[in-house]
């Protein structure tokens, strides 16, 4: 393969919503390897004018997300001693390289709400849904049915989906929210609500209680924030009841 690497875009990449100050780094890091993998660790360092600990860093975090792997090199020529490693984009790193995928999912929303009506839409949030709740139900029935523990497994379970998801006491001690830092339909959901309102119906399904949508990012909020009593009112219903706030900030 030949060593010189192609220029990158260093203004491609927008950072100026994430939170973690190396996101634009890795990103360059990812559009490197995509255009020129397999690319050693010594090849990104000197493209990026990168220390060989900071390099390894970021290989590692791509890696552990599943963004990049190492290329198999069983078949390729043999020489003496251990060959680098040489890296190369996975199907999942294509995504997060991928700009155009929420603007088909939109058009393709857009062509089901003419052709087959809004009741079509909501039948397809819902059944998007039905999934995460078959992904997260086993966990969260297991630990009983202390609300708030179910919200922290719930939270844990969608941190680990990708949600950057975490649980919180509400002011009050009465309540719970359950934040969630990344939206993978944001924009869809911005032009759907519909997204939004089904996934708060499947929180409110998955751990038995009334949940209030708080903010959401698809409507502008900085996150996605849902509210959850963990301590019944005294006339509370015997079933829960959803109230979903949908697109406020």
């Amino acid at each position: 393969m030949n060593a010189t690497l192609p220029a990158v875009d260093h203004t491609s990449a927008d950072t100026s919503s994430a939170p973690d100050p190396d996101a634009g780094t890795r990103q360059r890091v990812l559009q490197i390897i995509a255009a020129a993998g397999p690319v050693s660790a010594a090849q990104l360092a000197a493209q990026l004018d990168l220390a060989p600990a900071g390099i390894r860093r970021h290989l590692g975090v791509l890696e552990a997300t599943d963004q990049i792997a190492v290329h198999d090199a069983a078949n390729g020529p043999k020489g003496r001693g251990r060959p680098a490693r040489r890296y190369v984009v996975t199907s999942r790193g294509q995504s997060a390289l991928s700009h155009r995928y929420s603007e088909l999912a939109t058009q393709a929303l857009r062509f089901l709400a003419e052709t087959a009506g809004a009741q079509a839409v909501e039948d397809f949030a819902e059944r998007r849904v039905r999934e995460l709740e078959e992904r997260h139900s086993g966990a969260v029935a297991a630990v009983g049915g202390d609300v708030a523990a179910r919200v922290r497994v719930l939270a844990d379970g969608l941190a680990a989906d990708g949600y950057a998801a975490s649980a919180r006491p509400a002011p009050g001690g009465t309540a719970m929210q359950l934040c969630q830092g990344h939206c993978p339909v944001q924009d869809v959901a911005h032009e759907f609500p519909q997204l939004c309102e089904a996934e708060a119906r499947a929180f409110s399904r998955l751990l038995g209680v009334h949940v209030q949508r708080l903010s959401t990012l698809a409507g502008g909020g900085h996150v996605c924030t849902t509210n959850i009593p963990i301590s019944k009112a005294p006339h509370a219903p015997a079933h829960p009841v959803l109230s979903v706030e949908g697109h406020q900030a």
